[in-house]
Order: C-alpha cells, then sequence, then structure tokens
C-alpha cells in the first residue's frame, strides 16, 4: 500500500498567505497543495476554542471548489457538538460538492466545558453521541429511514439526496479509540505518537478487528513539521516549544515527537512511522510559509515513494 501524504490547512484565522484583506486564503493553499502532489488536505474542527478558527465544513468546501483531485479531510470533526442530521448533512452536501473526496476523521473531543456548553451538549455525553452518531452516519447517509435520539418516538429522519459514506478515520489514542476505530472506522488517526507507541497501537487494534471478525482498520498519523531548505539541527525547535506550552508535554517527550530539518532529515524520520504501520502521514506545517512548506513535504513524499516506503 503506498504511502499518503496529507497536509493541515491553517487552523487559526489569522493574517498570513495575502487574500485581499489579509486573511489565510484557503482556496489558494488548497490549490498549491494539489499541484505540488500531496494527496490530502485536512482541517480540524473547534466551535467556542477560545481562539480565532474557521468553521472545518465551510474549509473543505472551499478546498473542495478550488481542486480537482486532492482528498479533502476532516481531522478531525467533533459530530456530538451538533445535532446528528446536520452533522450527516454537512458530509453528505461535501461528498456532492468534492465529487466523493471526502476522508472523514471524526473524535470526542477535548470536553472543555465552554465550548460544550455554546453547543448546548454536555461534554459527559461525548462518547455516546459520537457512538451514535456513527452507528447513523451511514442510514442517514443513505436516505433511509433513521431513528435518533431526541427524535419523537416512531418518528424517522429522512435526509436526501444520498451520497456515499466516506472513508472514517476515528482520532485518538485512548482504548476507547481504538476500539470506536475497529467498530465503526477504516482507519485510526493518531497523533503525538512515538513510533513504537503507534505500532503498540496498530498492533492492538489489530487484536480488536479479530475479535470483531472485521478488516484491519489503516493506521495513520497526524505528527507537527518544520521542514527547511537544507539540513538543520534547530528546525524543530519551534515544533517543541509549541508542544510543551500548548499541548501540556514535557520537553524531552516534545523533542521525540517534533520533526524538523531538511527534506532527507525529515524523510528518515517519517520512514520509522511508516515501518510501525502507518499509511497515512497527515503533516502539520509549522511558520508563515505555508506554501513552502507543502514545496518541501511533495520532495519528502518523494523521496519516500522514490526509496518504496510503503505502509505494513
Amino acid at each position: 500500500m503506498t504511502l499518503h501524504i496529507g497536509v493541515q490547512l491553517p487552523v487559526n484565522f489569522e493574517p498570513g498567505e495575502g487574500s485581499h484583506d489579509g486573511t489565510v486564503d484557503i482556496a489558494r493553499l488548497a490549490r498549491h497543495a494539489e499541484e505540488a502532489g500531496l494527496d490530502s488536505v485536512w482541517t480540524g474542527d473547534r466551535l467556542a476554542s477560545g481562539f480565532p478558527v474557521l468553521d472545518s465544513s465551510m474549509v473543505l468546501a472551499t478546498a473542495a471548489a478550488a481542486t480537482r483531485r486532492i482528498r479533502v479531510g476532516y481531522g478531525v470533526m467533533l459530530p456530538a457538538l451538533r445535532a446528528p442530521a446536520w452533522a450527516a448533512k454537512q458530509i453528505a452536501t461535501l461528498q456532492h460538492l468534492s465529487g466523493g473526496r471526502v476522508l472523514l476523521g471524526v473524535a470526542v473531543g477535548s470536553g472543555e466545558a465552554g465550548e460544550w456548553a455554546a453547543a448546548g451538549f454536555s461534554p459527559k455525553e461525548r462518547g455516546r453521541r459520537t457512538d451514535r452518531f456513527l452507528r447513523a452516519l451511514p442510514d442517514l447517509l443513505a436516505g433511509r429511514p433513521t431513528a435518533l435520539a431526541g427524535v419523537p418516538r416512531g418518528a424517522r429522519v429522512v435526509l436526501a439526496p444520498s451520497a456515499p459514506v466516506p472513508e472514517v478515520w476515528i482520532g485518538g489514542g485512548a482504548e476507547a479509540s481504538l476500539r470506536r476505530a475497529a467498530a465503526y472506522g477504516q482507519g485510526w488517526l493518531a497523533a503525538l505518537k512515538t513510533p513504537e507507541q503507534l505500532a503498540a497501537g496498530a498492533a492492538r487494534l489489530a487484536e480488536l478487528a479479530a475479535e470483531r471478525g472485521v478488516p484491519v482498520p489503516r493506521t495513520g498519523l497526524v505528527t507537527f513539521v518544520r521542514a527547511t531548505e537544507r539540513p538543520s539541527a534547530a528546525a524543530a525547535g519551534p515544533v517543541v516549544d509549541y508542544l510543551v506550552k500548548a499541548q501540556g508535554l514535557d520537553r524531552e517527550r516534545a523533542a521525540a515527537l517534533a520533526l524538523g530539518g531538511g527534506p532527507r532529515q525529515v524523510a528518515e524520520r517519517l520512514r520509522e512511522y511508516a515501518d510501525a504501520g502507518a499509511g497515512t502521514l497527515v503533516l502539520v506545517p509549522f511558520g508563515a510559509d505555508t506554501r513552502r512548506q507543502y514545496d518541501l513535504f511533495a520532495q519528502i513524499r518523494s523521496l519516500l515513494l522514490d526509496e518504496g516506503v510503503a505502509a505494513r
């Protein structure tokens, strides 16, 4: 199975990449990623997160409208923040607008009280709400009458037009996420894992899939990268600082996870993840030069493919 390299679109709505009003130009970046030869573009999903962030479905619709080939991915959607029928409607619409190019990452979210209060739901229910959504999604997208929690007894929701069910990637690193991936997913999308931890998670996922008698979901990884033109021992420094400050990691662990340096340096690190079983890698670029990062990521992709790197 050939390695799939995706990139994250900018999450924060901040000045940069120069649209007419000084904000991020999603369409331009998506086109650039496609022209560079990358395989997918992804965006995160937040509501009231304390920093300026765009709606994930609208970001991906913009990316889809500006491109023809590249896949568009939720990395990841938090369906428990939404009424399930509305979430399914967004996914179905994006499938139609993109010509079936959607990759649907799903996770339960962090449980920050303010964000869930803004959505009108309790964070304590996010796991159960996510599971109910995943169970109902195939019927909702197919346009079949579907019973949903909160709908009057005996009533059924029917959505139209119908749409193909996208690839479902379950995000998270806990046992519950692996069980959810075995139950509902075609893939497991991890983050903040060393190659050894990723391999252990993939092995556990294979066990859970065997218990259910289902195919083993594929393994993917979201990882943070600062690529440079030339080899550099210091390139990963800003990534380490971010992981310490924003993710709460200790500096030693952050240094083990941060990727940085020239294309060959980064490719060597990513090869370790491919050897651990990752067939999909979503690279989160660091720095204001997003388009240049995408160009360097494309070089990294070529290095990996030229060397015959393939996921197990």
